[in-house]
């Protein structure tokens, strides 16, 4: 763990509340999927570092984020309110969306959380146009902050966003989360060189490599990018290594793919308790603390998903609603 010290004790403890969280919603996503309760959960196990950590360093009420769909942590680290995210994965009504959007695609435009799409790499493209449009209204200390896996990177896309970007030097902070799978494809399979901040160099930008499972390095990282943006720096290329310790959704079954012997191994190395030891180990919290701030969270998530639950479905009337101009019956 590098340079806890940079940080309060009270953003510490943020950063350990804000990856806990994001482990109980992505365990309670699986389980309401087993239940037949919701459709599909992606989970995002091995990534609360990575999150936590950009989260922290984003600017709330001036930055902009465009996420990608395993973004369950750095949603909610970035201002989305926990009861919107459980509306999405239960498609109620009360959601943002109307109950319209697949999981884990919210959106709060308030917040500065950008909707996106299923198609990869597409919020790519959007993220370097909203960096742009900052530059050209001169709306100083504001960026973009992009979220994607190391699979995104090999659509073109990721390529065309990373070109203009760099051009233009746009205050845009690039953040892959490399988790080494793309659903089914080993990034040995995908790329020659393993390391994705190696292909800055090839825009003349800035390629930095950090450690996903340690938020602080990550959060360290993601504020000295936004700090080089906002000054006029332009874009920085930043991967945050880590693993996927689940499968890839609920419909997945990674067995088929990779060996339960290599995920056991890479659990090893699971961001969560081990931050909870630097903490420990620092002082910052007591062993009674962190199980106290465990039982804290367990309970939220428990009382938010039995209220959420209970919220209406969309009225089957308003299924042509923001789909055709006019009155949304397109049948009148």
């Amino acid at each position: 763990m590098i340079a806890a010290e940079a940080l309060s004790n009270e953003q510490l403890v943020t950063l350990l509340r804000n990856m806990l969280i994001q482990r109980a919603v992505d365990s309670r996503g699986f389980q309401l999927n087993r239940q037949g309760k919701i459709a599909i959960a992606m989970g995002s196990e091995g990534h609360e570092a990575i999150q936590a950590g950009a989260g922290l360093a984003f600017v709330r009420g001036k930055d902009v984020l465009y996420p990608y769909y395993r973004n369950t942590g750095i949603t909610l680290a970035c201002g989305l309110a926990l009861e919107d995210l459980f509306r999405s994965q239960f498609s109620r009504a009360t959601d943002t969306t109307g109950g319209r959007s697949i999981i884990n695609h919210v959106s709060d435009r308030k917040k500065g959380i950008a909707s996106i799409s299923s198609i990869i790499a597409t919020q790519c493209t959007h993220a370097a146009g909203a960096a742009y449009a900052f530059k050209v209204r001169r709306e100083r200390d504001r960026a973009v902050l992009c979220t994607f896996g190391e699979g995104a990177t090999s659509e073109g896309e990721w390529h065309e966003a990373m070109n203009f970007a760099s051009i233009h030097q746009v205050p845009v902070i690039w953040l892959c989360e490399n988790n080494q799978w793309a659903i089914s494809t080993h990034i040995s399979k995908q790329m020659r060189n393993p390391r994705v901040a190696a292909r800055a160099a090839g825009y003349g930008i800035e390629g930095v490599t950090v450690d996903g499972f340690d938020p602080v390095a990550v959060y360290l990282a993601v504020r000295g990018a936004r700090e080089k943006a906002v000054s006029g720096g332009g874009p920085t290329l930043i991967e945050a290594t880590c693993y996927r310790f689940l499968s890839h959704t609920t419909d997945d079954d990674d067995r088929t793919y990779r060996t339960r012997d290599e995920v056991e191994r890479e659990r090893s190395n699971d961001p969560v308790p081990r931050f909870e030891r630097v903490l420990l180990e620092r002082g910052v919290l007591s062993g009674d603390e962190v199980e106290a701030l465990r039982r804290e969270v367990a309970r939220e998530v428990n009382e938010l998903t039995d209220r959420i639950e209970r919220e209406p479905l969309p009225e089957p009337a308003s299924l042509y609603g923001n789909v055709y101009g006019g009155a949304d019956d397109p049948w009148i």
